[in-house]
């Protein structure tokens, strides 16, 4: 029997724990206060405690923590910030909008995620004193960046690090919560995120509370209280409703990014003997699955096929960032970065979310075998 199965499903999540929602929106709602106010403050001491850092700034965007961070720690034009091609725009937006300049390494074929040796070999061309003043590791698709080795680098050359812990949420480096590694970990809390509000949010994750101080002025005016303002800052605020529903799914995230574990698994066991790339979970990680990200060299047709079968799927991301259009002034050649672009025609992100029952789950697996049976897909490579 075929199905009709969504990329992703939000509506589920809500009415599992709609009583809960529904109250958090009320008490706000009759609080008659909606910008930062209790709710904002208690999120942010809850979310700080769950990812082992000492200060959590409640912000707009996941862009916008990304864009604070950086001007929070004083970089901003003429400088350069080093990240990886195959993030989303959004990580390159921020670096832009804070003023800098995005300098790109490639990844490790395996994770992903930026690959320290090619960091390390980047900054070894370089003349001093250095421009770039900061590295972004991307957190990608739930799995950490190799962070020890980065953090190693940063030191030696001192580079400030802020993680793109936007895919991340929960997921761990050695035992330790992404986002607290760094000069500062960023979040954000777009709907469909792991932990995802309903509109958009983003927190930036601290243990410097002289950082944190200067975050919340930068925030909110420049206000260093009501009306004074010591620096130039912006509008960039998580509001009262967001926050008092983020606390609610907080509560849920651990058992939710399980059941996401599960769900990988499954997707492992069904997928194991067919011709495709299956994800990793590298040695030092603990991956919370925010996307399952399979690679095929027949992707297009892949893609196509579970679509024929009532199957969404997405591609995170087609097109790596020096091929954009909007960045062409990075100069950067096809073939600069053989890794990432290499991924970006094989990469097919297949539905996970908790709510993805069991039934759907070998219904995917069925459809993508057959596929395989019927000449759908070619052999294994990198």
């Amino acid at each position: 029997m075929e199905m009709q199965i969504p990329f992703f499903e939000l509506k589920k999540q809500y009415l599992s724990i709609q009583e809960e929602i529904d109250q958090a929106v009320a008490r706000v709602l009759q609080s008659g206060w909606y910008i930062l106010g209790r709710e904002v403050e208690a999120f942010e001491t809850e979310f700080a405690a769950y990812c082992q850092a000492r200060a959590c700034v409640g912000v707009a965007s996941g862009t916008d923590a990304i864009r604070l961070a950086l001007t929070a720690c004083g970089i901003g034009a003429g400088d350069e910030v080093i990240t990886v091609p195959n993030t989303a725009v959004p990580t390159i937006v921020a670096i832009c909008l804070a003023g800098a300049k995005p300098v790109l390494v490639d990844v490790d074929p395996a994770t992903m995620t930026m690959d320290p040796e090619r960091l390390k070999a980047y900054l070894e061309t370089q003349s001093t004193p250095l421009k770039a003043k900061a590295i972004i590791p991307v957190h990608l698709y739930g799995q950490p960046a190799d962070m020890e080795p980065i953090l190693e680098i940063a030191r030696f050359y001192g580079l400030r690090v802020i993680e793109d812990a936007c895919q991340a949420h929960g997921a761990e480096y050695q035992g330790i919560k992404v986002g607290s590694l760094g000069d500062a970990g960023c979040f954000s809390f777009y709907p469909t995120k792991n932990l995802g509000g309903y509109g958009d949010g983003g927190m930036v994750a601290v243990n410097d509370e002289k950082l944190a101080s200067r975050l919340r002025m930068l925030r909110n005016y420049g206000e260093e209280k009501k009306y004074y303002n010591a620096i130039l800052g912006c509008n960039s605020r998580l509001d009262e409703l967001q926050a008092a529903i983020l606390r609610v799914k907080l509560r849920h995230l651990d058992a939710w990014n399980s059941q996401r574990k599960i769900i990988a698994a499954r997707y492992h066991s069904l997928l194991s003997d067919t011709d495709l790339i299956l994800p990793t979970e590298a040695s030092y990680a603990k991956h919370i699955w925010h996307l399952y990200v399979v690679r095929s060299p027949n992707r297009d047709r892949l893609q196509q096929h579970l679509a024929d079968h009532g199957i969404l799927t997405s591609i995170h991301y087609p097109l790596p960032v020096h091929y954009q259009k909007a960045y062409q002034w990075l100069d950067y050649p096809r073939g600069a970065f053989p890794v990432a672009e290499r991924c970006s025609t094989e990469i097919l992100s297949l539905p996970l979310y908790p709510e993805l029952t069991d039934e759907q789950i070998e219904y995917i697996g069925q459809v993508i075998r057959q596929a395989k049976a019927s000449g759908g897909k070619e052999r294994r490579g990198r």
